[in-house]
């Protein structure tokens, strides 16, 4: 998602965001950011698929499953991957200028939580640029220097 601004003074920002895969720790959650990798759900996936098959070996012979009933069972499992693909935190970055070394002369940084409301605050930003000559200290980005 990048989206190229002009702010009243007619600089040119380039507002873009990038998806975090893993969750920046902050001061509010320090204590709670142990991270024991990709092992706890390798795990669990296995164990769900195991007694997935055992289910469906168990299942006697003249016993009819319908078939939304499986739809169902399909959606309720994708639910929760899917509520953690969307609740991704994303990287917001607004930046302007150049000097001389290609970085930008001025660049603000911030952070959402999710897709949706990242798309939503870079139109914000972009609103707040183009009617302003700098991002809104109200908004999710703060400066950098």
């Amino acid at each position: 998602m990048t989206r190229q601004v002009r702010d009243v003074n007619g600089r040119l920002w380039t507002v873009h965001g990038t998806l975090t895969w893993r969750t920046p720790a902050t001061e509010d959650n320090f204590e709670h950011d142990v991270a024991a990798g990709y092992i706890p759900g390798v795990v669990m996936l296995s164990l769900i698929l195991v007694l997935a098959v055992v289910l469906v070996t168990w299942t006697p012979d003249d016993v009819v499953v319908p078939a939304w009933l499986l739809l169902v069972l399909l959606l309720v499992a994708l639910f929760f991957p899917a509520r953690w693909a969307l609740r991704r935190p994303w990287t917001l970055v607004a930046e302007t200028g150049d000097d001389g070394d290609g970085e930008p002369t001025e660049r603000w940084v911030g952070t959402v939580r999710g897709y949706f409301n990242a798309r939503a605050e870079i139109a914000k930003i972009a609103k707040n640029l183009s009617a302003d000559s700098q991002p809104s200290f109200e908004g999710a980005l703060r400066p950098i220097n």
